[in-house]
């Protein structure tokens, strides 16, 4: 599966694929990961942020 197709599924803009595995500690690793993607990104807006109003 394509990285992208994993991510869209991760963030719930994409349907999650019948034939994969279900179990919980599966849930439990891709909301781990979802955590740590909506992190990442708001770290990334945190910089842009600060590095285009508050130079010096």
């Amino acid at each position: 599966m394509g990285i992208l197709k994993q991510l869209a599924e991760y963030l719930y803009l994409r349907k999650k694929d019948p034939q994969a595995p279900k179990s919980k500690w599966i849930s439990y690793m891709h909301g781990i990961n979802r955590i740590s993607i909506l992190m990442f990104a708001a770290a990334l807006l945190f910089m842009l942020i600060r590095f285009l109003f508050f130079r010096r």
